[in-house]
């Protein structure tokens, strides 16, 4: 098997803007793994608030190129299960080799990736178009300029409500909203009222990943379902969230791809909470690997490659919240 790696700097539409940063431009990095005449596609991208650098995850692949190019034949399982012993620290590199392998897995075997775990893709949910923190009238111009039946609201200002209800104004859309963690208990439970007012789905991640205490008041609480983001990274995490989250909203980023991902998804189910795969701000390489997982999910949020300037892949596609698969096996990734 042969790897490939490649870095990009995706340029946005916009500044995209949450609680904590802003970014014009989305340092990314894309792996290839070629077998028998076939590729395979996975995603990583830069993000200071873990820690990683495009150069750190070159780094870190780099280091187990021999033992990737030696691997022939195993399943994704047996394949993620070695690479992990020496990239769990990096789960970012992590996601991108896995995601790859599982594409070139498929390929070999003539299957669409959802068709090779027998998913039935009838009743896939809409994925959200985010609204990254700006002004109220930067914000409606984006809405304006992509009408999308489900908003993702970045918020975590001290005009949040302000923001909430004016957008209301402008759309009949499905809202959900996004604090990033910026929000004491209180005012959780606060906004919740008045957000469950103005027709919101659910808040994502209110409170700091680690103030479980105060994600147990909110829990009992809150009108509104609470989903965990930053309190949900790794496997162990999902028994965590247990009675402290609605529901979980997965990065095969963070956790270090499908592989992982597939389990922390049976393990919330078992859980009875609620299933959501999220994305960083990626291309349609990283979006379609997330796309076969969304027979397994109640809510998805993909919509990173639409965030994009210009994209550097064709994959799956996604119109008014909807998505469509190429015909090609695999994720149908193919880069331009």
């Amino acid at each position: 098997m042969k790897l490939i790696i490649r870095a990009y700097d995706l340029k946005l539409k916009h500044t995209f803007r949450i609680s904590r940063k802003s970014i014009d431009f989305q340092p990314s990095l894309i792996v290839e793994l070629q077998e028998d005449n076939f590729s395979g596609f996975g995603e990583a991208t830069s993000n200071p608030y873990y820690n990683i650098t495009i150069e750190i995850l070159q780094n870190d692949i780099e280091q187990i190129r021999t033992l990737i190019e030696a691997t022939s034949n195993e399943t994704p399982d047996e394949f993620w299960n070695k690479i992990n012993l020496h990239l769990a620290h990096n789960p970012f590199a992590l996601c991108a080799l896995d995601n790859a392998y599982h594409d070139l897995y498929a390929r070999k075997k003539g299957k669409k990736l959802y068709e090779l775990w027998n998913y039935d893709i009838s009743h896939n949910p809409l994925t959200n178009y985010t609204i990254g923190i700006g002004s109220i009238e930067n914000m409606i111009t984006k809405m304006e300029e992509l009408p999308w039946p489900i908003y993702k609201i970045k918020l975590g200002t001290p005009d949040d409500i302000a923001i909430v209800t004016e957008l209301r104004k402008h759309s009949n859309a499905i809202f959900r909203v996004d604090a990033n963690c910026a929000w004491t208990v209180d005012e959780t439970l606060s906004n919740a009222e008045i957000l469950k007012s103005l027709n919101v789905e659910f808040i994502e991640q209110p409170l700091k990943a680690n103030d479980w205490e105060g994600q147990r008041e909110v829990f009992k609480n809150s009108v509104l379902s609470i989903i965990a983001d930053e309190s949900c990274i790794t496997e162990s995490d999902i028994a965590k969230c247990h009675n402290h989250f609605h529901g979980v909203n997965i990065k095969l980023m963070k956790c270090g791809g499908i592989t992982p991902g597939k389990r922390m998804i049976a393990e919330a189910k078992k859980l009875e909470l609620k299933t959501m795969v999220g994305c960083m701000t990626e291309s349609t390489v990283g979006i379609s690997a997330i796309a076969h997982l969304l027979p397994e999910l109640d809510y998805v949020d993909m919509d990173g490659a639409l965030l994009l300037a210009e994209d550097i892949a064709s994959g799956v596609t996604i119109k008014n919240g909807k998505t469509y698969y190429p015909e090609r096996t695999g994720t149908g990734v193919i880069l331009f």
